[in-house]
């Protein structure tokens, strides 16, 4: 489950404590005895312990430089964490690092302490940050902030195994096994082969629990397909791109077919939905990060033991993974900018990245490639190597993708939190509206973004 908006846990945790906090390789900051204060509102995670291993890391940076660092853990659910961003943007004043989700970097860039130096550090030790992270990071030719590793996810296939072999007739194992290879028929693991299996699925009553509706587990997969179809509804510069487009309506084709074999409320699920469908042992495949089977780990273990992760399958012009990444960033108002510098520097190294992850069970994706070797997707199980494919890995041949991207920031994201996308098929498939009624419906309200 995953997202800048929805639900799984409880409210805002304040006061969640002084911590003592300070840095293993980063950049010595203390003088005179002591770094200061460094105040930190780090993202409450999905996962419990993913919290408290942000303790522990910032406790060993701050015995080693000497900075007080006091951590607070600050919820999605509610937008607690959206709204606490705008709260501070706009008194000036709060924490000195904060953690901001996908498009916030962007839409706060100016009130951003620009943080070339580390990245630029960490790209030198760890090679470039993804193009995607970047195209939400960095504005008007500066970092903004740096990509996190907690809180930041992908959204491949989760797949019941047993029942899309027995039914579907595909063995999802063999094509994509715990290794850094490629299995017999990885190669037809396409939209084409997804359709049939979906059909096949939904025919034996396990059909595919895939969202549909205005939330950010909808929005991300649906815009990923559409990568993969070449379809795009706004180009780099903003142009409205739907008139004419033929690959667009090709994918939007698709996608009308496709809901035909999906449960009839998914036009009315949350983030929290598809997870549930898993976990009951209802449906055959969902696009998630883990969460969804550590939950059925601990609540429906039958379920669990019958998970494994895959790949999203391929268009005709390629794979586009589903990316919802989190960010840390420091506030030009911080009164402690080089040590939050060096904390960030710290929790980024492949070392504290890789505690992250394992802690989270493989939930947490770091921004460089060169950490998609992370021995925890290797081993976590029920099956052992359930997540091995749920990063990026090189030989899945994939792209990280935002959902409307490559658009400037400021119009796509207008365009992701009103799940054009999503929109356009659902007032095709439940409104009964022609293909070029809904696409120009999208054009209308994509011009008035632009114009905004």
């Amino acid at each position: 489950m995953a997202g800048n908006r929805l639900t799984r846990r409880r409210l805002l945790r304040n006061g969640a404590g002084v911590i003592a906090a300070g840095a293993l390789s980063a950049p010595m900051v203390h003088a005179q005895g002591t770094g200061g204060t460094l105040r930190c509102g780090w993202w409450d995670h999905w996962v419990p312990v993913g919290n408290n291993i942000m303790r522990e890391l910032c406790r060993e940076w701050g015995e080693r430089n000497r900075v007080e660092v006091v951590s607070d853990f600050i919820t999605s659910v509610g937008n607690q964490n959206l709204l606490t961003i705008a709260a501070q943007a706009q008194s000036r004043s709060g924490h000195d690092i904060l953690a901001f989700p996908t498009w916030e970097p962007s839409a706060h860039a100016r009130l951003l302490e620009p943080v070339d130096d580390v990245v630029g550090r960490l790209e030198q030790k760890y090679g470039k940050i993804a193009p995607a992270a970047e195209y939400l990071g960095k504005r008007e030719g500066a970092w903004r902030a740096v990509p996190a590793v907690s809180g930041t996810q992908l959204k491949p296939a989760m797949i019941r195994f047993d029942l899309l072999k027995q039914h579907a007739g595909i063995d999802i194992q063999e094509m994509w096994p715990a290794k850094p290879e490629m299995g017999p028929g990885a190669d037809r693991w396409n939209w084409d082969t997804f359709l049939m299996a979906a059909e096949k699925c939904h025919a034996a009553g396990v059909p595919f629990g895939l969202p549909m509706g205005q939330f950010t587990d909808a929005v991300d997969w649906v815009g990923a397909l559409f990568r993969g179809y070449g379809a795009s509804m706004l180009d780099e510069k903003g142009n409205v791109t739907v008139r004419n487009n033929p690959k667009l309506r090709q994918a939007v084709e698709y996608l009308v077919r496709l809901s035909k074999f999906l449960p009839n409320d998914v036009w009315a699920w949350d983030d929290a939905s598809n997870n549930r469908w898993m976990i009951s042992g209802r449906g055959a495949l969902i696009f998630n990060p883990p969460s969804a089977w550590a939950v059925a780990k601990r609540d429906n273990p039958q379920v669990a033991e019958k998970i494994w992760q895959a790949p999203i399958p391929a268009g005709p012009e390629g794979r586009f993974v589903p990316y919802l990444p989190y960010f840390w960033g420091i506030w030009s108002f911080s009164r402690n900018k080089s040590a939050a510098k060096s904390l960030l520097e710290f929790l980024s190294e492949r070392s504290s990245a890789e505690r992250q992850t394992t802690t989270s069970s493989g939930y947490d994706i770091p921004p460089f490639q060169s950490m998609s070797d992370f021995k925890v997707w290797e081993t976590e199980g029920p099956p052992q190597g359930v997540v091995y494919n749920y990063p990026n890995k090189p030989h899945q041949k994939g792209e990280l993708n935002v959902a409307f991207a490559p658009a400037p920031a400021e119009i796509a994201v207008q365009a992701y939190n009103q799940a054009i996308n999503t929109k356009v098929i659902a007032r095709i498939s439940q409104g009964g509206e022609s293909i070029d009624q809904a696409l120009a419906w999208a054009e209308r309200e994509l011009r008035n973004f632009a114009r905004g």
